[in-house]
């Protein structure tokens, strides 16, 4: 399955805006076999803190359709697939309450922030319920990933669980590529 980018529509008049930020119908045609299982929401209070490279493994790994309700973010998807031609490839988007866009990360993709902005909130839906004996991660700014992250005022602010995240080339995965490699597709 590919990333997903959902340009969301905003309906404005002299009172601000109104938008629906998840509609079954628009999201089913593009990931028919999804279903969200939770709803998770995150603070940041400073701009260049890191959160993340975050999964779960199977038999509870996570798709997430994550937004940025205030503040903006640089937001970061993985390829994790074993066999995948994208393995260890990324992409990443501006998430921002401004821009109002929302992304889906399929299971089988790590994801990561930075906040962009002080007093950043991000909303996500994910596909399972968090189990701490599943989570895992990898190291965020790790060289052989590659990512291209935006330079923070000063250090990254990252907790001790992900400054502690092991590195890319440690990694064995347990994901199976699907056939499908790693693009970002718009859907408006």
């Amino acid at each position: 399955m590919a990333v997903l980018l959902f340009n969301i529509r905003r309906f404005e008049d002299e009172r601000g805006w109104f938008s629906e930020t998840f509609s079954e119908r628009r999201f089913l045609p593009h990931a028919p076999d999804v279903t969200f299982r939770q709803d998770n929401r995150s603070f940041s209070t400073s701009p260049g803190t890191v959160r993340g490279l975050h999964f779960q493994t199977p038999p509870h790994a996570q798709g997430k359709l994550v937004w940025c309700t205030r503040g903006a973010i640089f937001d970061v998807a993985v390829d994790l697939r074993r066999g995948s031609p994208t393995y260890g490839h990324s992409v990443s988007v501006e998430l921002s309450a401004e821009n109002g866009r929302q992304i889906f990360i399929p299971a089988g993709f790590a994801h990561g922030l930075m906040t962009l902005d002080a007093d950043t909130e991000v909303y996500y839906k994910v596909t399972d319920f968090y189990v701490p004996d599943c989570d895992a991660g990898l190291l965020w700014n790790d060289r052989d990933l590659n990512i291209a992250w935006p330079a923070p005022a000063s250090a990254p602010l990252l907790s001790p669980k992900d400054a502690a995240l092991p590195s890319f080339k440690d990694f064995e995965s347990p994901f199976v590529y699907d056939g499908t490699p790693l693009s970002l597709i718009e859907v408006k």
